[in-house]
């Protein structure tokens, strides 16, 4: 197990790759600097679809021609992987659901899941396994490196303890105290054990969303965090920009393996 926020120094000469922040004011047009080493959804998805085809192709041989691949899930939360990270924050989308996800997406997400958890085609699960088994041999499935995904985790918590994001959180506390809501902390609103009902949405947890949403956008919660965020992924990338680098490498290398399998 790596720590590469506390690890050894920075590597001089070693640049890590900016942040991109589209739209100030809508999180999920940020990225943060450690996605430059993971596979994007574009590749996700070539790779998915790839090994669906060799497991098809693997299952029909085996004697199993009813066997259909399972759907890809829909996105239940946000839209990229800064959406929601630090919390609701689009207004409008408060008002409507509060803390819950659009019931639209949530229908399609439970459709799917309902699908791809029914197998017509009378496959035992030893079959299965076997030609995911031999797709693992020709491309791997699409996945975070591992230090790819401690360094996402890591700076996400230790972001929460800089001096800069918890006087955010301090200024956010007092805004929403104000306002009648008495949190620490901007994601024990949204952990609110009162809101935690899968399918209902009540008038107290659309109010204090909404309320949410305003004291952030008033002291700028989101992009501070943001910011402390990638001045922690900045510095781990440079610790371990060689084991990054390999990782990136790795993940195209399988994207050209399912590319060339789509032909």
């Amino acid at each position: 197990m790596t720590t590469p926020l506390n690890g050894e120094a920075d590597r001089p000469g070693i640049a890590a790759p900016p942040a991109v922040v589209g739209d100030p004011r809508d999180p999920s047009t940020w990225k943060l600097p450690v996605e430059a080493y993971a596979p994007t959804a574009s590749e996700t998805r070539v790779i998915s679809v790839a090994r669906d085809k060799l497991i098809d192709e693997c299952m029909a041989k085996a004697g199993f021609e009813q066997w259909v691949p399972a759907p890809d899930l829909p996105e239940l939360g946000g839209d990229t992987p800064t959406d929601w990270r630090y919390g609701v924050h689009d207004a409008a989308q408060a008002a409507k659901h509060g803390y819950h996800p659009d019931p639209a997406r949530q229908r399609a997400y439970d459709e799917a899941l309902a699908v791809g958890a029914v197998d017509r085609s009378g496959a035992d699960e030893g079959a299965l396994k076997g030609c995911a088994t031999t797709a693992d041999a020709q491309v791997p499935p699409a996945q975070e490196a591992g230090i790819v995904q401690e360094i996402n985790a890591q700076s996400f918590k230790a972001a929460e303890d800089s001096p800069s994001v918890e006087e955010a959180f301090r200024q956010w506390s007092a805004c929403m105290k104000s306002k009648g809501y008495v949190y620490a902390r901007p994601m024990d609103a949204n952990d609110d054990p009162r809101f935690a009902a899968r399918d209902e949405v009540t008038d107290l947890e659309i109010a204090t969303a909404k309320a949410d949403v305003e004291c952030r956008d008033r002291h700028q919660v989101e992009k501070t965090w943001f910011d402390a965020e990638v001045r922690l992924q900045q510095s781990a990338i440079k610790k371990h920009h060689a084991a990054l680098v390999a990782a990136r490498a790795q993940s195209k290398a399988t994207v050209a393996k399912a590319t060339a399998l789509a032909k």
